[in-house]
């Protein structure tokens, strides 16, 4: 089994790590791929199996968290920001959960909130997760949420993860999460993309998490 390194924001991070600049990238998915997070064990998250059978790629993320199924459906949030020394990893999440909750309002996406470290949730039910990587020099986040997935290719490619948020309640991939376009009526991902990227102000982030 080949396990790649998740690459797709290389760049950002050199450009941040050269320019001292924050950057950032609002994209989905151009194909059906399994993502482990830096600590996952293949043989306890994944279904080898049936990813084997279709043929799907697995990736290997630079931050943490549990294995994930990423496809078209997903709209994936990009911060790299530069920063010095170590630490304040929970002030990181919380300032940037913050500010990408407000862009989801100002998109139209009402009552997300923040739960366990990294999930966000609206009615308990899970619409988004991140990852952090945090650096010497730069700290990079990145959400994931759930516009309009096939929800159904969680079940048949993960595991039920062996680390859970109390919120979950042991619930299934199924019964735990919700789509955007479920719970807030979000219709085309490609106009819901822009209209959130137009609304998550870098400068406004980038100020809140010079003063950390």
């Amino acid at each position: 089994m080949k396990i790649l390194p998740y690459s797709f924001d290389d760049d950002l991070i050199g450009q941040v790590t050269k320019n001292r600049e924050a950057c950032m990238r609002v994209y989905s998915p151009e194909e059906t791929k399994v993502v482990l997070g830096y600590g996952s064990k293949p043989d306890v998250e994944l279904k080898i199996e049936a990813i084997g059978k279709d043929g799907l790629k697995i990736y290997r993320r630079r931050g943490g968290g549990c294995a994930v199924v990423l496809d078209p459906g997903n709209v994936i949030v990009t911060v790299v920001l530069p920063s010095s020394g170590f630490g304040k990893i929970n002030e990181y999440f919380e300032t940037i959960s913050y500010w990408l909750i407000d862009g989801l309002k100002n998109s139209g996406v009402d009552g997300s909130y923040s739960e366990g470290i990294c999930d966000l949730v609206i009615d308990d039910r899970k619409i988004g997760g991140a990852c952090m990587q945090r650096k010497r020099d730069y700290v990079y986040y990145s959400a994931s949420l759930l516009v309009n997935p096939d929800i159904g290719l969680m079940e048949k490619y993960l595991m039920h993860p062996p680390r859970e948020p109390g919120y979950r309640k042991h619930r299934t991939h199924r019964d735990f999460v919700v789509t955007l376009k479920e719970i807030s009526g979000v219709k085309d991902i490609e106009i819901f993309s822009g209209k959130l990227k137009s609304n998550l102000v870098l400068e406004f982030l980038s100020e809140a998490t010079s003063r950390l």
